[in-house]
């Protein structure tokens, strides 16, 4: 039998979800970092500062990942596609994980703006649901193609002998893409350049604020 969950138990997963997503070291990752293959290599101590700083950047963008889906399966109107953010919801822990355990490895912090940022993305992963599942799997589009365009960058960014975190990073990459691909193959819609570079000037506030922060 198929089990029918109420606002209320739904609510609860959300707030669960949250709080594994928010307290450092809650959360369970399925597969191995790809760090955990790769050998260690000695980083200067600005060095350590610029990967943790950069591999911050990227932990908050798998908060919000995570809470954008979280979001987004709240308020889906067919069961497919909310089963379908749950399930790259749960893929995206990884990512979380694997940030977070590089930037320990690093000696650094994640964000203490992760609060903020998982609120303002879940808020607006129910609104976009709450619109149609086509716009909802084309925000996860157009927000998976921005990810993989910062990962991009910041492979190209971290310092040289890195292999550990450029391991994670490489991953996440490949991972990304076939989430945005995914979405459109759904059905997602294509959103336009102008929404794209809106979506692009506020991911950028993101990254500023929280390479130190």
């Amino acid at each position: 039998m198929t089990r029918h969950y109420s606002l209320f138990d739904k609510l609860i997963h959300n707030a669960d979800q949250a709080l594994r997503t928010l307290i450092p070291g809650a959360a369970n990752e399925e597969r191995p970092s790809p760090a955990q293959s790769r050998d260690y290599s000695e980083l200067s101590e600005d060095d350590k500062k610029h990967a943790a700083g950069l591999m911050r950047i990227n932990h908050t963008g798998e908060v919000c990942a995570q809470a954008l889906y979280q979001g987004q399966a709240l308020t889906a109107k067919l069961p497919q596609v909310r089963e379908s953010m749950e399930e790259a919801a749960r893929e995206e822990v990884d990512h979380l994980v694997w940030c977070e355990q590089r930037i320990n490895e690093l000696g650094g912090h994640t964000s203490y703006l992760n609060p903020l940022f998982y609120g303002l993305s879940f808020g607006i992963g129910a609104a976009a649901g709450k619109v149609s599942d086509k716009v909802s799997l084309g925000f996860v589009a157009a927000t998976e193609q921005q990810v993989c365009k910062h990962l991009t960058e910041h492979l190209s960014s971290l310092p040289t002998q890195d292999d550990k975190s450029k391991a994670v990073l490489l991953q996440m990459l490949d991972d990304e893409a076939r989430h945005a691909s995914a979405a459109l193959d759904a059905g997602g819609y294509q959103f336009p350049l102008p929404v794209r570079l809106a979506m692009s000037g506020m991911a950028k506030v993101m990254t500023k604020s929280t390479y130190r922060v």
